[in-house]
């Protein structure tokens, strides 16, 4: 298992977690750029109690700094 003490994420079952394997966060960002998406990391670094359901695509995450930075 590989130590990311930053790693805010909460799916613990994801296989791409860092907890799940010794490689840290380079599955997550792999998965994350294969699919065009933003890692949660990021929005929590933004939010750290935000909603789950989110629209993790990189408008979405756009649309998500907008929402909050605009308060």
């Amino acid at each position: 298992m590989a130590k990311v003490p930053f790693c805010t994420c909460v799916d613990l079952e994801c296989p791409a977690h860092p907890s799940n394997h010794d490689k840290g966060c380079t599955p997550c960002i792999a998965k994350n750029l294969a699919e065009e998406c933003i890692p949660v990391c990021f929005y929590r670094l933004v939010d750290p109690e935000m909603d789950r359901d989110q629209d993790y695509s990189f408008k979405g995450f756009a649309r998500f700094l907008e929402e909050r930075r605009g308060k």
